[in-house]
């Protein structure tokens, strides 16, 4: 597998370094109204109601039968919340929520057309904000000042290193990026962005996450599902999930044993038979081979299997999980 120079040093920035690049066209949804938190809490998977201001959490959107039909990031901004998710999301998941309004103090809006995101990450990701923004670590999503534009920056749990999206008016995140990169951060392509979410197991909804889905299969229990919250639209689903123990798919880490990056869809075989596909993949640096999201039979799940496929031979691997310090903890 041939990888550019550029492509290569751009991962670098990202997993090593500090990187910039383009998130544009990810949905953004803002709720307001008196039962913002209410409505929000009911029809997802995070306990809305204990996410302080300026916290973030995952959370599934799930449907009456405990499907999912959204993963999103809720931020807390004291008066309303900003619900975060990749592309083509908003129609969707806004007639989702509005189909429950009856009497309730809430709106959403969606805020695609008008606001569009940058992936500002890697180990100096945090120095380099202080550095244009004045802002500290903590809390998870802050107001900032980049450019002379108004920007909200959210750590979120997308690479493996720290990461944060920059989120502005359409028009003012050129400025704000042509700030970022003067002091210092390396401009990165969606090759190189590809490559380190791969290495970090992060999913994105349409791609690794459809709405066949159940929350468990995507592995993402201690971050994106509460088990203590109380009743939500799905969540007997869940709870039934929970008390038994666990789902017959799930999604899991393949490495390749070949050069060739395998295309989503293609079948993985274990014992002659097929027990799931791959959702997404690219070249991994990290391990010099390519790497792929996959979902695939529970039993088969386990890192260290051995699977074939037409590209060759694959195993399971253990990916990283990363963790913001607002997210829900299960139980014990």
């Amino acid at each position: 597998m041939s990888i550019s120079p550029e492509t290569l040093a751009q991962y670098t920035a990202l997993t090593t370094g500090v990187g910039v690049a383009d998130l544009t066209g990810r949905t953004l949804i803002e709720v307001t109204g008196a039962d913002r938190a209410q409505l929000l809490h009911s029809f997802t998977t995070s306990d809305i109601k204990q996410l302080a201001v300026g916290g973030i959490s995952e959370a599934f959107v799930t449907s009456p039968q405990g499907k999912t039909l959204g993963h999103v990031l809720v931020g807390n901004r004291g008066d309303t919340f900003i619900l975060d998710t990749t592309p083509g999301q908003a129609t969707t998941l806004i007639a989702h929520f509005e189909r429950y309004i009856i009497s309730e103090d809430a709106t959403l809006r969606d805020l695609t057309a008008e606001q569009d995101e940058l992936l500002l990450a890697g180990p100096g990701a945090a120095a380099l904000l202080q550095q244009v923004a004045g802002i500290g670590p903590e809390p998870a999503m802050a107001k900032a000042e980049i450019a002379t534009a108004n920007v909200l920056v959210k750590r979120v749990t997308f690479l493996a290193a720290p990461s944060y999206f920059l989120q502005s008016a359409r028009g003012d995140l050129p400025a704000v990026r042509a700030a970022l990169e003067a002091s210092g951060a390396i401009a990165c392509g969606p090759d190189a962005v590809e490559m380190a979410r791969l290495e970090a197991g992060t999913p994105l909804f349409g791609r690794d996450i459809t709405d066949e889905n159940l929350p468990q299969e995507i592995a993402r229990d201690a971050l994106a599902i509460s088990f203590t919250k109380g009743c939500y639209l799905g969540q007997e689903t869940v709870a039934r999930i929970d008390a038994l123990g666990h789902v017959n798919r799930q999604l899991a880490g393949v490495r390749f044993t070949g050069s060739t990056v395998p295309s989503p869809g293609l079948p993985l075989i274990a014992g002659g038979k097929a027990v799931g596909h791959v959702t997404s993949a690219a070249w991994s640096p990290k391990l010099q081979s390519p790497l792929a999201m996959a979902l695939l039979r529970r039993a088969q799940a386990k890192p260290g299997t051995a699977l074939t496929s037409e590209l060759g031979d694959a195993v399971v691997v253990a990916l990283p999980r990363v963790t913001l310090s607002s997210a829900p903890e299960k139980a014990t």
